[in-house]
């Protein structure tokens, strides 16, 4: 490491407020599916800014659409219509096959949208205000309170509490332990299509036909989180997509944007006529220009590049390459996920691993302690794979030995 790049991160220990442990590296540009720190060291990025960038770094169609609004207008606030939150909600509306669109700056903020929504929705039928949402165990939805109080993992949640109440927990993939929460107070039922930061889990379609089934019947909503494993993870625009079910209220953002901050969250018309009402909600920044045209591109150039297809193709490949270095190790004790969502999951901590791989120019991320995350750009190649995995064998045959 150069001089400059530790002074950098000797000032950023001084300034910034201590809250992540960084990896000691500044990068300074990205192009295609690489980054490039201070001192022009290359790397294959297979962390994405954790799944944002799916179009890749430095894709000149979106750059441009970027730049053409900012030389037209940037921002207006909610009290006025603008053009791109008009066309950016209608192709939001075409792929995800929902209704309404509320347009936030986060995925913790559109969890948020989420809850109240639901909660609104409640206490329209029948007056009262003590209803419940059932979340899931090893679940992460994010770190604002209303985010953080259906987020399954206590240690997260330990130093804030008390949480926001009446949020109980039950299993993904255990539809028992869900009935064993239901009461009449409850309200709605959210969880990830695919746990992330809890360990790669995928719902399964019993889980997800059992759960519409049970939603349907008592009138309860059915809440999907789909700020990671949405937006063509999984080789469907929205992982919910493969079930043969559609959610009330869905949450997006991450790849949304490519990068612009804003997230989404939608709901049915049944939901949007009988819960958030003027007044109920609002933001300042989300909805502006400058996110929503950088919606309405990454949407458009999905469809352009078809970018599923690569996903369906290339993913596939990538589960095929780290099943084989499943078999190859056995501190390596499975793999889960789909598309480009996986994790391999080991017998010890992955951080030396993770190390190990930013030293020879590849970009990794964990899901707790023992999995080692992948979620590349939508559009990396089979030849990125075969990179990558070569590098990923060397540093676990230095670790695991």
């Amino acid at each position: 490491m150069s001089t400059a790049m530790q002074n950098y991160i000797d000032e950023a220990e001084q300034a910034l407020l201590h809250t992540y442990n960084r990896y000691q590296v500044v990068f300074e540009k990205g192009d295609g599916v690489y980054l490039y720190d201070l001192d022009g060291k290359k790397y294959l990025d297979f962390v994405s800014g954790i799944a944002v960038f799916a179009l890749g770094y430095n894709n000149k169609e979106y750059n441009d659409a970027l730049k053409a609004q900012i030389d037209k207008i940037i921002h207006t606030s909610n009290y006025y219509y603008n053009l791109p939150a008009i066309e950016a909600a209608k192709k939001l509306k075409e792929i995800s096959g929902m209704d309404r669109v509320f347009f936030t700056n986060s995925g913790a903020e559109a969890i948020e949208g989420a809850i109240k929504t639901a909660r609104k929705y409640a206490y329209l039928k029948d007056g009262r205000t003590d209803h419940e949402i059932i979340a899931m165990n090893h679940s992460f939805h994010g770190r604002t309170m209303g985010a953080l109080s259906v987020t399954g993992n206590p240690h997260y949640r330990e130093a804030f509490e008390p949480m926001i109440g009446n949020i109980r927990f039950a299993d993904l993939n255990d539809f028992d332990s869900v009935m064993a929460q239901v009461t009449d107070k409850t309200c709605a039922i959210l969880f990830e299509t695919v746990q992330g930061e809890g360990g790669i889990y995928p719902a399964t379609e019993a889980f997800m036909q059992k759960v519409r089934k049970l939603c349907d019947e008592r009138d309860i909503l059915m809440i999907l989180d789909e700020i990671q494993c949405g937006m063509g993870r999984t080789g469907e625009m929205f992982a919910w997509q493969r079930y043969g079910i559609r959610p009330d209220v869905m949450t997006s953002a991450k790849a949304l944007g490519c990068g612009v901050p804003v997230g989404a969250f939608m709901m049915t018309e049944k939901v949007g006529a009988h819960s958030l009402a003027a007044g109920d909600h609002g933001t300042t920044y989300g909805g502006n220009p400058l996110a929503c045209a950088a919606v309405c591109k990454v949407i458009e150039l999905f469809e352009k590049h078809q970018v599923l297809d690569n996903v369906r193709e290339t993913g596939a490949y990538l589960s095929g390459k780290l099943d084989e270095l499943v078999q190859e190790f056995p501190c390596i004790e499975t793999r889960r996920g789909a598309g480009m969502l996986q994790g391999l999951v080991f017998d010890r901590p992955v951080g030396d691993i993770i190390v190990k791989a930013m030293d020879k120019g590849l970009v990794l991320i964990n899901a707790g302690t023992n999995i080692i995350r992948f979620v590349p750009s939508l559009v990396i190649t089979k030849e990125n794979v075969d990179e990558m995995t070569a590098v990923l064998r060397a540093c676990i045959s230095e670790v695991c030995v």
